[in-house]
């Protein structure tokens, strides 16, 4: 590798580090909302009744079942 080689660092990921190292609380804030939106405990029992009540699909949906 030449000496003269440098990583190439996108405009996104500079505005990003950019932005966490102006607040240092950003990515403890980020992990709250996470965790407020997404990570929810999953009911195991809830979801498999979920799947045994659906309904197959026919092959061709638009298909009338004359």
């Amino acid at each position: 590798m030449p000496l003269f080689w440098k990583a190439y660092k996108s405009d996104t990921t500079s505005f990003i580090e950019e932005l966490k190292a102006k607040d240092p609380t950003l990515a403890g804030r980020m992990l709250e909302g996470r965790q407020l939106l997404w990570d929810k405990p999953v009911d195991r029992e809830a979801q498999s009744e979920y799947r045994d009540a659906q309904v197959a699909q026919q092959p061709y949906v638009y298909q009338t079942g004359h």
